[in-house]
């Protein structure tokens, strides 16, 4: 049967927390956790990242491990992309979803060296609600009746993680913390290392369409990590530039382009799930989407004007009829042009349709682009 080991008490600073507030950040609540939004600018922060290199603090994020007999089966269960025969040091991207299509939550799935053993790397904001939902899934294998032989152990607090960032990324890990073998990792890939004594796990993935690491360690590994990135000169980022940064590559957040109401298809992230699998929680929900269409779709809106087009602006025609509403929008730091994401009437997704922004008492003419808007340099 299954075991299951439960988390302690949540944690509302990371371990870095003192070396942000050392260093000036303007901090604010996050997901639970008084984290760092910027400590220069956000634009200068965002430029370092494009133009060198630049560490965020993400030790935020939840690790849950899940292992076992059978935690590969249990895992393609409740996971959108396909882990089978996923080989070790392999990580996938995708989405745990609801039975009617609903996104649980988005997450990197990483296959450890250690047989049978997955990490589950989840957003800060959903730990909790991830790990109930997970171990509540684990009680049932739907093929057998029976729970899944696995274990499933929150570990989020016995973690730290930065995120290093940018086109020196790749030298700054190398020079500065002697992780040589760091440069051989291919996009989406990752090895055990140690860090004085502990596991230091290394991956190479990124939240911010540059080339990039994430580095997990214990949460004193974190801080000497940390220090000696500050000490070498990197430029500490905050998660004002991370929004700036993530939204410019056309990627995700939950809460805002994936949610239980906003499946993997209105987002426009079916490359992510398996619709040829055998089953996953939320499978027939999602081939039907597929086959129908959804009312909504999210899309890129670019508008001819420097005003900005933030969340929860309405999207409307010519005539002022309203067919959606803006999920994250800015003036684009690197493009100079301002864009946004939007849900809008599936009708009114095609690229090149015109649509317009409006923003308070004005509105602002703009037309469906592609959501990736800035063309992204990660390592292939």
């Amino acid at each position: 049967m299954s075991e299951i080991i439960k988390p302690s008490q949540d944690i509302l600073k990371t371990c870095l927390h003192s070396r942000h507030v050392e260093l000036g950040a303007l901090m604010s609540p996050f997901a639970g956790f008084d984290m760092p939004i910027q400590y220069t600018s956000i634009t200068a922060e965002h430029n370092a990242v494009r133009g060198a290199v630049g560490v965020f603090d993400v030790s935020h994020m939840g690790e849950i491990f899940v292992s076992g007999d059978e935690a590969e089966a249990f895992v393609n269960h409740i996971f959108t992309n396909d882990v089978r025969g996923m080989e070790p040091g392999k990580i996938l991207y995708g989405m745990m979803c609801y039975p009617d299509g609903g996104v649980v939550d988005d997450l990197l799935v990483y296959r450890e060296y250690a047989k049978n053993k997955f990490l589950l790397v989840v957003n800060a904001a959903n730990i909790d609600k991830d790990f109930k939902w997970i171990t509540e899934q684990a009680g049932r294998n739907p093929q057998t009746g029976k729970p899944f032989v696995c274990k499933v152990a929150n570990e989020s607090e016995s973690w730290g993680q930065v995120a290093i960032q940018g086109p020196e990324a790749e030298k700054t890990v190398v020079d500065v913390l002697g992780l040589k073998k760091a440069a051989e990792l291919s996009f989406y890939t990752f090895y055990d290392d140690e860090w004085k004594g502990r596991r230091l796990i290394v991956s190479r993935t990124g939240y911010t369409g540059e080339d990039g690491f994430e580095l997990y360690t214990s949460n004193e590994g974190i801080c000497e990590i940390w220090d000696k990135l500050i000490a070498a000169g990197v430029q500490p980022c905050g998660l004002g530039c991370r929004d700036t940064l993530r939204f410019e590559a056309g990627l995700p957040l939950y809460g805002d382009e994936l949610s239980p109401e906003i499946s993997p298809v209105v987002a426009g992230l079916t490359m992510f799930c398996k619709l040829d699998k055998d089953e996953f929680i939320g499978l027939e929900a999602l081939v039907r989407q597929k086959a129908e269409g959804t009312p909504m779709k999210l899309v890129g809106i670019e508008i001819a004007d420097r005003a900005i087009p933030r969340a929860g602006y309405p999207v409307e025609l010519e005539d002022g009829t309203e067919v959606g509403v803006v999920t994250t929008g800015y003036h684009s730091i690197s493009l100079d042009k301002s864009i946004c994401f939007a849900l809008v009437k599936r009708e009114y997704s095609a690229l090149g349709t015109a649509l317009s922004i409006r923003i308070r008492k004005k509105v602002f003419p703009g037309i469906v682009v592609k959501k990736r808007f800035y063309q992204t340099n990660y390592k292939k």
